[in-house]
């Protein structure tokens, strides 16, 4: 049993021994969203560091009080990694007491970063995306076109093909036979971004977050009655391709204006909503078959705590992780 001096240590391999299902992981983040409109979490924007070219440190507080959860997650993303054999998004999440603020967990954040971030997509969607949808495109096929694909098979069951785009072959092919198997879904290989976004109902692009992008993606390209979720900010996107959409939504409004201010997205619409003014039913999702939506995924501390406290729960039950002294 862990007391209040010591803290529960969970590495990556602990937290992917839990087996927690997307359905859970999609139930507790939008439980956040739902709180975080209604008022109830803290959450400031995140700050953060960049030591390289394109890469970033960020720290991600929140507080959800509903879920008595408190922590921060330390997470990096350096797009160079991955020529080095390394992931390109690592780092730790800090659990805290909501009583005493004592440290009760440390553990590993790349898998719940993951997973969340294909929650959140899943969440999006289910309000602005078309009900039928059956052809998902994925430009970016890493680490988070693979839970985004898991992520909208919860919700969409009706999803048929998966047209799949990566600037590396080897990426390309092995993300095809790797969810091929695991889905049971046709994965097509497709040769360019624009034959991945061309008559696909939802669209995800996962490439690295630039700050200076060339985006390719055309609003030519963008059919009617479709929805995209960039989780790569606009390095795919042409303002004039972002333009064309009837709603911009976002996951979060002051986080995007406080990006803004960074440096990205100078050129994007109005903002429509954000993803807790759809889920609690203030503002209306999709209302036509033919609109175009999109959201704007930045990637919340809300959707890292709710899953962490999802985690921590677990562990414990299970008598997962490793107790240490602080």
């Amino acid at each position: 049993m862990v007391t209040s001096k010591e803290i529960l240590y969970l590495s990556k391999s602990d937290v992917e021994s839990l087996n927690i299902k997307m359905e859970e992981i999609i139930e507790v983040v939008e439980e956040a969203f739902r709180e975080k409109a209604e008022g109830r979490v803290e959450m400031p924007p995140k700050p953060g560091i960049h030591p390289q070219t394109d890469s970033f440190i960020h720290a991600m507080p929140a507080c959800i009080f509903k879920l008595r959860a408190a922590g921060i997650k330390w997470v990096s993303g350096f797009p160079n990694n991955l020529e080095k054999g390394l992931p390109y998004i690592s780092g730790i999440l800090i659990l805290n007491n909501f009583e005493t603020g004592l440290p009760i967990s440390v553990m590993d954040c790349t898998w719940i970063t993951a997973k969340r971030t294909g929650a959140a997509t899943a969440i999006a969607a289910k309000h602005l995306a078309r009900k039928d949808s059956k052809v998902l495109g994925i430009l970016g096929c890493g680490v988070q076109g693979r839970s985004n694909l898991e992520a909208l098979k919860v919700v969409f069951k009706q999803l048929k093909t998966v047209k799949a785009y990566d600037i590396s072959n080897r990426n390309l092919h092995s993300f095809v036979n790797e969810m091929t198997t695991k889905h049971g879904i046709q994965v097509v290989p497709v040769k360019s971004p624009r034959e991945a976004v061309e008559n696909s109902d939802i669209i995800i692009t996962a490439g690295p977050i630039l700050k200076q992008p060339k985006p390719t993606i055309e609003s030519s390209w963008l059919g009617y009655g479709s929805f995209a979720c960039p989780l790569d900010f606009d390095s795919y996107w042409k303002s004039e391709a972002m333009q064309t959409v009837d709603k911009f939504c976002t996951d979060d409004r002051e986080q995007l204006l406080y990006y803004r201010k960074q440096g990205y997205f100078n050129k994007i619409p109005q903002i429509y909503a954000d993803l807790g003014e759809l889920v609690i039913g203030k503002k209306p999702g999709r209302e036509s078959y033919e609109e175009r939506t999109m959201s704007m995924n930045l990637g919340l501390s809300i959707e890292d705590i709710s899953t962490a406290m999802l985690i921590y729960k677990k562990a414990k039950t299970k008598n997962v992780g490793k107790n240490l002294a602080l």
